[in-house]
Order: C-alpha cells, then sequence, then structure tokens
C-alpha cells in the first residue's frame, strides 16, 4: 500500500518529498551549471559566469545566484571598491552536491552515447577546470542547451 506524503516545510519552502525539496534547491536550467562551475573553477566573479554561460541573461544569472546564496549554497563577497568587486563561491553545503552533479554528468553522456549527438556548430567547451579535471567533469556547454 502506497502511503500518501505530507506537505513540509523547510527554508521558507512547501514539498512533500526531500527530492521535491532538493529540485526547489538546486534544480532548473541554471543552477546545476552555476553550481557545477564554481565547484570547477572555484571562486569567479559575476562577469566571468556570464561568459561561460552565454545564452544566460544578466536578470536570470542575478535571480538565480541570489536564490542559491540565500538557500546558503552559495557564497557572495563583495569587496568594498569602485567599482565593486562581487565574488561567488560554494559553501560547504553547495560542494556537499557535487557528486550528484558529477552522476548527472555522468548520465547526460550516457545518453548521448545511446542517442547520438547533432552538432550545429553552436557548441562550445568551457575552459578546463582549475583542479584538472577528471571523467565527466567537462560539463559540455551547448547554446540554449542544458
Amino acid at each position: 500500500m502506497v502511503t500518501a506524503c505530507t506537505l513540509k516545510h523547510c527554508a521558507g519552502k512547501e514539498y512533500y518529498c526531500s527530492l521535491e525539496l532538493t529540485l526547489q534547491v538546486i534544480g532548473g536550467k541554471w543552477k546545476p551549471i552555476i553550481l557545477w562551475r564554481l565547484g570547477q573553477d572555484g571562486t569567479l566573479r559575476f562577469s566571468e559566469l556570464r561568459r561561460i554561460m552565454p545564452n544566460i541573461t544578466q536578470k536570470m544569472l542575478t535571480q538565480q545566484l541570489r536564490e542559491l546564496e540565500s538557500d546558503g549554497v552559495l557564497h557572495r563577497e563583495v569587496y568594498p571598491q569602485v567599482p565593486p568587486r562581487v565574488e561567488y563561491s560554494l559553501t560547504e553545503l553547495g560542494r556537499s552536491v557535487l557528486p550528484v552533479l558529477s552522476e548527472m554528468c555522468k548520465w547526460g553522456h550516457a545518453f548521448e552515447a545511446r542517442h547520438g549527438t547533432s552538432d550545429t556548430g553552436l557548441t562550445t567547451r568551457a575552459a578546463a577546470p582549475a583542479n584538472g579535471g577528471g571523467p565527466g567533469d567537462d560539463m559540455d556547454m551547448a547554446v540554449g542547451e542544458v
């Protein structure tokens, strides 16, 4: 017999199961990529994130970064200088999701291998990871694709 889930509340979010909560915090088109890049490249400035993700709008990147910061997944450091410099890095909580994203990347590679790819000439590859990378560390970035 299947038991119905009950409505829960955590960190200002309503959800019925922990997977739903997880997707509210790290789900969507851009958050996993933001987290992955910060995990691979370390601390990044806003403009560096925009370069890595050419299809995200400034407004959307700002919104996603604010949500991730609000949920305690990333840290925003503002340096008091002119012009202001803002850097983003993962918190311990943010780093804890990297193994999940790595497995998702591996799954994507397996899906790609099974179904093939169609190169439209729009694919770009982000710079090599600062940590030297490894299997699944090269999350491909295709324009308009996640």
